[in-house]
């Protein structure tokens, strides 16, 4: 697969503190942009209505009618984003957790690897709630066993590289979780379709002031219900890949 073109898509909703130095970020990186509004309130849609008016044509606005969740309006940026010609999409979050200085690092990985998911591995600093820490764990367990890979060292992460080309089929294919399950489910599905991980270190911070859309309760339920399918989703697949002679998809 060439490498084409790589474009950057930030969903976002009502992040209208963060979005623009994030914004900035990706503008020093030298690559396009694509903002998805994922049904924000009036004073974030004016901020990304002012953000794609001044940087335009590098930075577009697709806006959602009401909101999708973070992994509906994920997919809705792929598709627009291969509707632009972009041949892979970089996903990273509005609310200033990843450090856009890091786009370049990622850029070259794909551009040496363009079948790859390049993953960010989070380098956390001491602003990481405890509680989100130690939840990660268990899904890293859960991924590893539906995976029965530690290819996948983080499956959370909202800073990757995906080629389009996968992505698209299968998103035509199979249901993903459009809302704080995505992340985990769509890279767990592609593994499973063979397409490599590459595994980045990126920093992440936790911002004072940052908005969270995490529901502990019902985020945690839907991620929990999500592993349930996942798992049996494995069992069903094991079967094959003993059958051409190895325990793992790719």
């Amino acid at each position: 697969m060439p490498a084409g073109k790589l474009m950057v898509i930030i969903p976002v909703f009502d992040h209208e503190h963060a979005i623009g130095a994030m914004v900035e970020g990706v503008m020093a990186s030298g690559l396009d942009c694509l903002l998805v509004d994922d049904g924000s309130g009036p004073a974030c849609a004016r901020v990304l209505d002012e953000l794609a008016r001044t940087h335009a044509p590098r930075v577009r606005l697709l806006r959602l009618a009401s909101n999708q969740g973070k992994g509906g309006a994920v997919m809705a940026g792929f598709r627009e984003a291969a509707r632009l010609g972009a041949s892979h999409a970089l996903q990273i979050d509005a609310d200033g957790q990843h450090d856009p200085g890091d786009i370049p690092r990622f850029a070259d990985a794909s551009r040496g690897r363009p079948d790859a998911i390049i993953c960010g591995v989070p380098e956390y600093d001491a602003s990481v709630p405890k509680g989100r820490l130690y939840g990660r764990y268990l899904t890293h367990a859960w991924v590893w066993i539906n995976t029965l890979s530690f290819s996948i060292r983080d499956s959370m992460c909202g800073f990757r590289i995906y080629p389009l080309a996968p992505v698209l089929t299968l998103m035509a294919q199979e249901p993903i979780g459009r809302r704080m399950d995505f992340d985990i489910e769509i890279i767990v599905r592609l593994f499973w379709r063979g397409v490599p991980v590459i595994n980045l270190p990126t920093r992440v911070t936790y911002p004072r002031d940052g908005v969270s859309h995490f529901d502990v309760w019902r985020d945690n339920v839907r991620i929990s219900r999500m592993h349930a399918r996942l798992f049996f989703g494995m069992l069903r697949r094991l079967p094959i890949w003993l059958l051409r002679g190895r325990a793992v998809p790719a």
